[in-house]
């Protein structure tokens, strides 16, 4: 898929807000790097896994996922003997933690794929029992974590309150007042000493360990509790050795379960993924797209996913008897946004996403889109708009195939209108002939006939308002865009004689033109009316029918209650 399509049609951003669904960081990135696909088997197998996956949090509500990294690097290195750290092992407990989760939710689901994915899931409550009950923090291992450690630390208590009892005697004998700095016990090093006045060092005999900044204060370990330092300090080694041991034996048996933890990553992964898909469709209230490879697309009530605040939804229909629409009407009335609609929903749906459409909208998959929609970059470089349009042109016609979705937004624009519709032509009828279906907006009324007198070629309109001079953005399959320059000319006070000179000038073929299109709007209008007044009988219809058909149940209902009784009485 060319990267500047996905760049123009704002793809980034459908997964942007795909990731905000995902609960982990290491499914949030995969999403981020996500690309459309072309292989149609792929993508409906992707679409069906994401309805399954909808149906399942439709019936039992969110996955609430935690836990889940990226343990193929603590793996690789468990294997080789490695000894993981506490933070490390948390990790595994939480992914075991998540499976055990995983499991209990998945014990109902029906829907195969998705009921296959929890089965798959391993627990293992032995490992999960040893880490809650060896580590209570990252930082800190639990005294019942071995039976030794426990009395590590028991002795270290003991040793510590000698300690502490011998250094009381130095800062509460008054013989000390005048030598010490405070009457506190600091530590250095790890070992216990007491703040000493520096020109009183002599005052204390013992080890210095340290000296504050202003250097009044020296840091001295009395001599009489050297060896009871010593003694905590080894209990100390002591204490970092079994930790090590404790951290080596969970590693061992995290190293026993290492293929389920890999497996464990890749399915839970694979839940938050579909979980993801599931709650953007449900929460965006888009629906499930058919695709199919016979070069149809047809969009019911389409909306651009990226458009704020209420957004006037769309029908397109192009395929079958025509390859190329060609659309037209005023500027600022959704030309371009059409254009943008069609491309970017084929780019949701092929990355096998819901699309913001109505059930039943149909969507053909390509090898690839190609777009030609505006370029500030290349008028930055000081081309021109009509040869950055143009460069972009002569790529898509060198590359597209049969299986490419062209789109090309006022096409021929930029150059004398004559030359420009000229070319604009020549460009669509190229297009035509390799087959390649194309979307393309103008201003050129010519592109209007040529939709008209050729074969596979159709005209479409956006629709304008000329009672409130703003555009309804609704798109019309089949109606060229009629002009309004003369309607909203009268309507905001121009002259009355420069508005009858101005249409003796037009030529004759343009006056037909525009009478017929006048025509078709207003046959178009009544016949939305009538359809209106029929759809209107068929829900009065229904109605009476619903009506009926409770009165016959009701009926149904009498009868045989009749006929219970009068067999009652017999």
């Amino acid at each position: 898929m060319q990267e500047r399509t996905l760049e123009v049609l704002e793809y980034k951003k459908i997964l942007e807000r795909l990731a905000k669904e995902a609960r982990s960081k290491l499914v949030k990135k995969q999403i981020l790097n996500l690309l459309p696909l072309n292989d149609y088997d792929q993508i409906s197998e992707e679409l069906d896994n994401t309805a399954q996956m909808v149906g399942v949090i439709s019936r039992f509500g969110n996955i609430d996922l935690f836990g889940l990294f990226d343990f193929t690097d603590m793996i690789t290195y468990v294997r080789k003997n490695g000894v993981l750290e506490p933070y490390e092992l948390l990790k595994v407990n939480d992914l075991l933690r998540v499976s055990y989760y995983l499991k209990d939710y998945g014990k109902d689901i029906e829907e195969p794929y998705i009921k296959d994915l929890f089965n798959r899931i391993s627990t293992n409550d032995f490992i999960r029992n040893e880490i809650e009950r060896s580590i209570i923090s990252q930082d800190e291992i639990a005294d019942n974590a071995s039976r030794e450690l426990r009395n590590i630390r028991r002795q270290k208590e003991r040793k510590e309150s000698d300690i502490k009892a011998k250094m009381n005697s130095y800062i509460t004998n008054p013989r000390y007042d005048d030598a010490l700095q405070d009457k506190v016990v600091s530590i250095r090093d790890g070992r216990y000493v007491i703040p000493v006045k520096t020109n009183k060092k002599s005052s204390i005999g013992g080890i210095i360990h340290d000296k504050s900044s202003s250097g009044n204060t020296i840091f001295v370990e009395p001599s009489a509790i050297v060896e009871l330092n010593n003694q905590l300090k080894d209990l100390d080694l002591k204490e970092d050795d079994e930790i090590r041991r404790i951290l080596d034996r969970l590693s061992r048996f995290v190293e026993e379960f290492d293929v389920e933890i890999l497996e464990n990553q890749k399915l839970i992964s694979r839940i938050d993924f579909l979980a993801a898909k599931a709650k953007f469709a449900i929460n965006n209230e888009y629906t499930r797209p058919k695709i199919n490879a016979d070069k149809i697309i047809r969009l019911n009530q389409a909306r651009h996913p990226l458009l704020k605040g209420k957004v006037v939804p769309i029908d397109v229909i192009i395929g079958g008897d025509y390859k190329t629409l060609i659309i037209t009407g005023p500027n600022t009335g959704g030309k371009t946004v059409s254009l943008k609609t069609v491309g970017l929903i084929t780019l949701m749906a092929q990355t096998g996403l819901y699309i913001p459409a109505e059930e039943n909208s149909l969507v053909n998959i390509f090898d690839d889109i190609f777009v030609d929609i505006g370029d500030t970059q290349s008028i930055e470089m000081s081309l021109s708009t009509f040869s950055a349009s143009l460069t972009k042109i002569v790529d898509i016609t060198n590359k597209a195939s049969e299986r490419s979705l062209v789109l090309l937004d006022e096409v021929g624009s930029g150059t004398d209108p004559v030359e420009g519709a000229a070319l604009a032509i020549s460009i669509l009828d190229y297009l035509r002939k390799k087959d390649i279906m194309t979307f393309a907006t103008t201003h050129y009324s010519e592109l209007k006939y040529y939709a008209v007198e050729t074969p596979g070629v159709m005209n479409a309109s956006v629709e304008f308002d000329v009672n409130t001079l703003s555009p309804t953005y609704k798109l019309e399959i089949g109606t060229p865009g009629k002009s309004n320059a003369f309607e909203i000319s009268k309507r905001l006070g121009l002259d009355e004689d420069i508005l009858k000179n101005a249409y003796n000038l037009l030529g004759e073929d343009t006056k037909n033109v525009n009478k017929i299109l006048e025509k078709i709007e207003e046959d178009r209008d009544e016949l939305e009316l009538k359809n209106q007044e029929i759809d209107k009988y068929k829900r009065e219809i229904q109605k009476i029918k619903k009506e009926l058909e409770e009165k016959s149940k009701e009926v149904d209902k009498k009868q045989a209650a009749i006929i219970r009784e009068a067999e009652d009485k017999a």
